[in-house]
Formats: C-alpha cells, sequence, structure tokens
C-alpha cells in the first residue's frame, strides 16, 4: 500500500512509519500538525518545529498543517490535511498506542475519506515497546516531562535500558504509562534506521515551571549515519 504517516518526530509516530515500512508499505508521504497551544488533546508540541529536518534524513515529502489546537476543532484542521493527500494514499499511519481518545477520532476521519487507519503498536506492551526500540536501533530524547517522578534530569536524556529501568520503578511507584502515552514525557527520534543521518543537538535549554519541563532545542546539526549505540 501507498500511505501517509501522521508524525511529530517523537518515537511512536517515527517507530510505528517505521514498522509500516518494513512490512513492505510506502510511506509516501508525511503530515505533520503544528498546534499554536502547548495542551492540545491531538497534537504533540515540544520542538514540533524539528519535523522538517526529520523529513529530510528520512527522504519523505512532508505537507504540514496548523491549528489552534482547541478541543474538538483541532479535528476539523487534522482532516483538511489528510484531504490534501487522500487521492494519493490508500491510508494514514498513526502512532496510537493506547489513546482511545485519539485513535476513534483519527479512525473516523479515515473512514469519513475512504481510507485505512494503521496504528501498528496499538496495545503493544509500553516496556516491552521502549526495549523494541533499541532492538531495533532507534535514538530517542526525552524533551519534555509532566509527571510526579519524572524531574529536570530526564530533559535531553536518552532512553537507554537504564532509563527504561527507572521508568520502570517510576512506573511501580507513581503508576505513569511507561510509554508516555498520558502525556508523562514526549520525545524526539534523533537516530533511527529510516534516517540517513544522525540528528545532533547543538544548542538547547531546560525549562522547568510548577513541576514540568521542556527540553527545548534550538539547533541541532546532521551527522554521519554511522555512529555507535551504547547500551543496548
Amino acid at each position: 500500500m501507498k500511505l501517509a504517516a501522521l508524525v511529530s518526530g517523537g518515537k511512536d509516530s517515527i517507530y510505528a512509519a517505521y514498522v509500516i515500512q518494513k512490512q513492505g508499505h510506502e510511506i509516501k508521504y508525511l503530515l505533520s500538525m503544528t498546534p499554536k497551544r502547548t495542551d492540545s488533546y491531538m497534537f504533540h508540541h515540544p520542538n514540533i518545529h524539528l519535523v522538517d529536518t526529520i523529513a529530510k534524513v528520512m527522504n519523505i515529502p512532508l505537507i504540514k498543517g496548523t491549528t489552534k489546537g482547541e478541543k474538538e476543532k483541532e479535528l476539523e484542521d487534522l482532516e483538511d490535511l489528510i484531504v490534501k493527500v487522500k487521492h494519493q494514499v490508500d491510508g494514514i499511519v498513526t502512532g496510537a498506542l493506547a489513546s482511545k481518545y485519539q485513535k476513534e477520532r483519527i479512525d473516523a476521519i479515515c473512514q469519513k475519506h475512504g481510507l485505512k487507519s494503521i496504528s501498528p503498536l496499538w496495545g503493544k506492551n509500553p516496556k516491552e515497546y521502549l526495549c523494541e526500540l533499541l532492538e531495533n536501533n532507534f535514538s530517542v530524547m526525552i524533551t519534555a516531562v509532566a509527571a510526579d517522578g519524572l524531574d529536570a534530569t530526564w530533559l535531553g536524556r536518552t532512553i537507554d535500558k537504564k532509563a527504561i529501568e527507572d521508568l520502570e520503578k517510576i512506573n511501580n511507584r507513581v503508576g505513569i504509562h511507561m510509554g508516555g502515552e498520558g502525556g508523562e514525557f514526549e520525545t524526539l527520534v534523533i537516530g533511527c534506521p529510516m534516517y540517513d543521518r544522525k540528528i545532533t543537538v547543538v544548542s538547547a535549554e531546560k525549562i522547568w515551571a510548577n513541576g514540568c519541563g521542556i527540553y527545548k532545542i534550538d539547533e541541532v546539526k546532521l551527522v554521519d549515519k554511522n555512529y555507535i549505540y551504547k547500551d543496548r
């Protein structure tokens, strides 16, 4: 099938595209929404500006949309974006893990326009999923945190075996979703098999307030892909 992948630059959307591509399907377009507010119910906000860089290293055309991020109304903006490619693709790929709110709404838009809604990560065990990312050479950076047990030291931290162990301990203590599906944390994929180069952060700032934080990335550079994965 020819498909469009709804991506933010985070682990779920990029890994979903990777899984589908490995199954032999073509990711013809990347679709990305930029919300104008940080508390969008549907869309990833931290460092969304880097989606252009991600499309560049994936060598896939990117089509972007914007939304005010208002609950339910933002779905109309998403539908407008999907309509732009509906005659060129058979379906839409998303990285939904466990959020029925997001999945049901995207499913409905796709059904309305005769497209398949594909969520290859749906229902995955969160810990097994994080380990699977490492097994498939995904380098994932945490770029925002908003949950008990996650402090400023997590900002800019790369998910490795130790991070997974620490997330499991926090999950056992306070019940966070280890995959961050409840908004506990946000991520950025800085390296993976779909990229032709790795993204390296040159300049970033940790912003912390009221128990929440963002790793605001101001500048990145692209480096040779032949880098070594450690602690996998």
